[in-house]
């Protein structure tokens, strides 16, 4: 036993664990009910009676050592996971609040979500632009109002460059380097040099969409403008499309759909029409198809463009534009349960 005693002893000196784990299954291999210590105290009944003395102090020193040594590996390797957490000692005490995605952000991702539904991919380009993709592309006379410099940000010394006033620029560039079938959808910032206001900003933000193949009608324009407002404003909403005019489309129209807020019935938000404006759209100009490199007489298509700010009012009834790039977080935290 004796023996025993002393190989155990040695085994035990030298223990290692590399986690918590380990150290309990060397508790259970040594001092659990079958473990080995215990066995060797039940074998002690066996021994001779002059023996009994030396034995046991052994043995109870045996089970001294095997304890200490497997208190300290996991005092150790708890040690070892505290140290390794990296800790921010300028974190406040109490909890920080969660933060939230801005409502902008919400309704442009919940626009974009909706067309994807229908076969739309998503096309992006430059906001510093050059005047024949954000003009001349699009049909814009020269002398129409949108190129005098009350509307439009010219780069100083290059009258040629503008900061885009539409995403429109993005649908003639996709145009100049793909051929139909088109169908995309232009999320992005635009500017004008507007006096800011609660009603107006210098900048805000813009998704347009264009679709071009063979037969496209008017008739696709308007199942796509219904299927859209239904599934942003929800399924009772009504639209009426307006004659309207825009440079880049003809025919063209406006999209009003019935009032959210009071059903059509008419109040103060609609000016007691029932009716609220939120896009603008039409049949693409064949001028804008033949300077983009497609052939007119093959392919049709429409394009629609609304402003994000103007949907996010009509969902969350934000009445001054100015609030949406102010940051102030008294208004930004009504959003948290948004996303």
């Amino acid at each position: 036993m004796i023996e025993k005693i002393n190989s155990l002893k040695a085994e035990i000196e030298g223990l290692t664990a590399a986690d918590i784990q380990e150290v309990e299954a060397l508790r259970i291999k040594y001092l659990s009910k079958k473990g080995e210590i215990t066995a060797l105290m039940q074998d002690f009944r066996t021994v001779p009676a002059e023996q009994k003395r030396e034995l046991g102090q052994k043995l109870n020193e045996l089970k001294t050592l095997a304890t200490d040594r497997l208190a300290s590996l996991r005092e150790a390797l708890e040690n070892a996971d505290t140290v390794d957490i990296d800790l921010d000692l300028t974190r406040t005490a109490a909890p920080m609040p969660l933060g939230t995605r801005h409502p902008l952000s919400l309704v442009k991702d919940e626009i974009i979500s909706i067309f994807s539904r229908l076969g739309f991919t998503i096309a992006e380009g430059p906001e510093i632009e050059d005047d024949w993709h954000v003009f001349s592309s699009l049909n814009f006379a020269e002398d129409h109002p949108a190129r005098d410099m009350q509307d439009t940000f010219f780069i100083q010394h290059h009258p040629d460059i503008v900061l885009r006033s539409h995403t429109s620029s993005v649908q003639s560039r996709v145009m100049e380097k793909n051929q139909p079938p088109i169908r995309i959808i232009c999320p992005g910032r635009v500017y004008r040099n507007e006096a800011i206001s609660a009603r107006a900003h210098c900048f805000f933000h813009q998704v347009e969409a264009l679709y071009v193949d063979e037969n496209v009608s008017f008739a696709d324009l308007r199942q796509t403008l219904l299927y859209f407002a239904r599934e942003m404003f929800g399924p009772e909403t009504k639209i009426r499309l307006r004659p309207s005019y825009f440079p880049f489309t003809e025919p063209s129209a406006e999209m009003d759909i019935s009032c959210n807020l009071c059903g059509g019935k008419g109040c103060s938000f609609c000016k007691h029409t029932g009716w609220v404006e939120i896009l603008g759209c039409g049949m693409v100009d064949p001028n804008v198809l033949e300077a983009c490199g497609i052939d007119s007489k093959k392919y049709t298509g429409f394009a629609l463009g609304m402003g994000v700010e103007r949907i996010t009012n009509l969902k969350y009834q934000v009445k001054d534009l100015r609030m949406f790039s102010e940051n102030d977080v008294r208004f930004l935290r009504q959003f948290t349960s948004a996303h």
